[in-house]
């Protein structure tokens, strides 16, 4: 369902609606699992009540959504990845037990562990982690560039992606840092697929994807039982986790999307965990005997951006102007207390390079002269918003403030697949939204905020942000080369400081808020692994 927000009457009406929509759906969706009346979970269960309706697909070739990101977390392993109870120690051994680097730099070579069987009971081979990776690049899908910026490509990878035995080889076009690489390596592309379930369900060469799409062909944690787009989905335990078989026998996740209707189902027991409460119901929780809430600054940046077709939002006073009419402090003060914290630049604070720079505040005046000296007026556009709460907040408040300077931002709400697909494809005026890094380098913003060497429509490198926004950086897409093959760290990072102030004065976007996370959960629910600032939720160290 995709509305359109205008005026005032009409958004007091929507958010009426809204609502009262979200709240029936959720406890009709919910009840048609759990009765609302039950005291509490079972032991061996972990329910947990999220925003899921962003999933456009479960197969870790193409899946780019943050909700998606969680559920193959916990399905797939991989070559290298992260302990969920220690991110500090960075990656670690997974699927691959070790690792050698060739004396030029441009081959690793890993040794994958015995024993592991994927959820068929099949056994784990280098050939499947060959397969896989290759896959991402023969498909090509939105998140394929996470791969394909170390040169691999349809014509190369039976040369340059090789398993030989219980090894397999990987050749990049260049020396980079082994660090980098592997980082990469622990975003959800790197997922290790069973190649001969994948083929059993290929259809018309597409290598599975269609079938990936909604099941599973993994050696994680947990296997897919089923997928109901924005509505559920159903984790089954793999008992033969190589870790150990997980505590949680079963996870789901329901798409509940209002904060009040998830402290409500909380509060009475008939979930474990809410990930998307707003600062008031925290609040109310907060104390309460037999629930908890964890705080967790996370790497998640919400942003607008402004499509570089649009004539009037490609002059860069306007953009300018734009970015002096977000009332930052206000917003940030008000109902995202707590929750989202003041961010103008494109890597989160922790990382390598990050800036504290806040170069804009809310100037009416100031931007009025710019727009008047792009002899611009009456501007009139669209701007996609993701149907969640404290996003439609925002968006009122910026139509608020533009429309102090004689701008109408139009308003279009859909679900985070609608949004995302039009936003994907160069079709919105505006997009507001989040974003979140993919590794624990730098270049996983630098490279799709500030990088785009093909910005035709032909192109279609939609996995960069940049590109989305129709936006050509024109020398910053060099810098960032140059940053990501810097072997001196501290040239590395001013390198990346260097990047940022240009891109806060030259680019469409305006990067606004950090995330501060808030989940409340049941104080029964222990090792709930959020991620921190990169990974995804982790659900096989829970206990309760």
């Amino acid at each position: 369902m995709i509305m359109k927000l205008q005026s005032r009457s009409r958004r007091r009406i929507l958010n009426k609606t809204l609502g009262s929509i979200a709240i029936s759906v959720a406890l009709a969706s919910v009840a048609g699992s759990f009765s609302l009346a039950q005291a509490a979970t079972p032991d061996n269960m972990l329910v947990i009540a999220n925003r899921i309706d962003d999933i456009t697909t479960l197969d870790p070739a193409q899946s780019f959504e943050f909700a998606g990101s969680d559920v193959n977390r916990n399905v797939y392993g991989k070559l290298v990845n992260f302990d969920p109870l220690d991110l500090a120690a960075g990656y670690q051994p997974d699927l691959a037990e070790s690792w050698d680097v060739s004396e030029d730099g441009r081959s690793i070579t890993f040794t994958l562990r015995d024993g592991i069987r994927f959820h068929s009971g099949n056994p784990v081979t280098a050939e499947d982690a060959e397969f896989s990776l290759r896959r991402v690049i023969q498909l090509n899908k939105t998140p394929s560039f996470i791969l394909t910026q170390f040169g691999f490509t349809p014509e190369n990878v039976e040369e340059t992606i090789v398993a030989d035995g219980n090894t397999l080889t990987i050749t990049t076009d260049k020396k980079y840092a082994t660090s980098f690489v592997l980082n990469c390596l622990t975003a959800t592309v790197g997922s290790i697929v069973e190649k001969a379930l994948v083929m059993e369900n290929e259809k018309d060469g597409d290598l599975g994807n269609d079938w990936l799409a909604t099941n599973s062909a993994g050696s994680g944690a947990y296997k897919v039982v089923s997928w109901k787009p924005a509505e559920s989905v159903t984790l089954a335990a793999n008992e033969d986790f190589y870790l150990g078989a997980p505590a949680m026998k079963r996870v789901i996740v329901q798409h509940i999307q209002e904060s009040a209707t998830q402290r409500l189902l909380l509060e009475k027991g008939d979930v474990d965990v809410a990930r998307n409460l707003n600062p008031e119901d925290i609040a109310g929780i907060e104390g309460k005997e037999g629930l908890a809430v964890d705080t967790e600054l996370r790497g998640r940046l919400m942003y607008i951006s402004f499509n570089q077709k649009h004539p009037e939002l490609s002059k860069p006073k306007v953009v300018e102007a734009l970015k002096y009419l977000v009332d930052y402090e206000g917003m940030q003060n008000s109902f995202l207390k707590g929750q989202w914290q003041v961010h103008q630049n494109f890597l989160p604070a922790t990382y390598l390079g990050a800036i504290d720079d806040r170069p804009f505040d809310f100037n009416l005046e100031k931007a009025r002269a710019l727009l008047a000296e792009a002899g611009v007026e009456n501007l009139e556009f669209e701007a996609g918003v993701r149907e969640a709460q404290e996003r439609i907040e925002i968006a009122q408040s910026l139509q608020n403030t533009f429309a102090q300077a004689g701008v109408t931002m139009n308003i279009t709400i859909g679900t985070g697949k609608q949004i995302l697909t039009r936003y994907r494809a160069r079709e919105l005026d505006m997009y507001l939204g989040a974003w979140g890094p993919d590794y624990p380098d730098p270049h996983t913003n630098a490279g799709t905020f500030a990088y785009n060497p093909d910005n035709s429509d032909e192109a279609q490198a939609t996995g960069l942000l940049a590109y989305r926004n129709a936006w050509d950086p024109g020398p910053l897409s060099a810098k960032v080369e140059a940053a990501v093959a810097e072997g001196d760290t501290d040239t590395r990072r001013a390198l990346y400081e260097e990047i940022q102030r240009e891109f806060q004065k030259t680019s469409p976007f305006a990067i606004m808020f950090q995330k501060t996370e808030q989940t409340g959960r049941s104080a029964s629910v222990q090792n709930l692994a959020l991620g921190s600032a990169v990974t995804a939720v982790s659900y096989w160290p829970v206990t309760k």
